[in-house]
């Protein structure tokens, strides 16, 4: 037997408990809004590749699907323009907290997809109950893992790596599964890092 499948039955249970209380797990959204100041300022660091200087330019987003205590600091999207006239190139850097322009949270979507697999997958029901993640969005999102996630260009590069022996349609609960440690929340952390260079184009 694949040794994710065993990996998924030895975890179903702290599955089935823990995953969805992902989503209001206070500390992880903290880390992760940390995480997204300290890339933004990496980002502007950097400066544009015309050599001009970044000024903040960030824009307003309405997430759904967070919990509701977020405050106003989790609908910013960071961004920069710069500043040379003939320039005044947009530089948005890559982020945890969004998924592309997806109208929900990354975290959210991320989370959804998985417990809709392996051998604990909740029904579609049951997580618009717990999430208010709309039917209709979840196969849209199904479908966008099963086919379209497979042919980026960011997954075909990583033949040859672990990751990319992970089967394709127990995607993104195989790579949640695979990585090592005890800590739910930081094994999340790693999981949204891992997907940054697919939020900088809107994949």
């Amino acid at each position: 037997m694949r040794l994710f499948s065993l990996i998924c039955r030895e975890n179903k249970e702290r599955r089935k408990r823990l995953y969805p209380k992902l989503r209001d797990d206070r500390d992880l959204w903290v880390l992760l809004l940390k995480i997204e100041k300290n890339l933004a300022e990496q980002h502007r660091e950097k400066g544009c590749a015309c050599g001009g200087r970044l000024h903040r330019a960030r824009y307003r987003r309405k997430p759904r699907g967070g919990p509701e205590w977020l405050g106003e600091e989790y609908e910013w999207r960071e961004s920069f323009c710069c500043e040379r006239e003939g320039c005044r190139r947009r530089a948005t850097p890559p982020s945890v907290l969004y998924f592309g322009r997806r109208v929900y949270y990354g975290l959210v979507m991320i989370l959804v997809s998985a417990l809709r697999q392996g051998p604990t997958a909740q029904s579609g029901e049951k997580i618009r109950r717990w999430l208010g993640v709309d039917l209709r969005t979840i196969r849209r999102w199904q479908h966008w893992w099963r086919e379209v996630f497979p042919g980026l260009a960011f997954w075909r590069g990583l033949r040859g790596s672990a990751w990319a022996m992970l089967p394709v349609e127990e995607l993104p609960l195989a790579l949640w599964e695979s990585i090592q440690g005890e800590d739910l929340r930081r094994r999340t952390q790693r999981l949204m890092c891992f997907f940054l260079p697919l939020t900088e184009h809107g994949n």
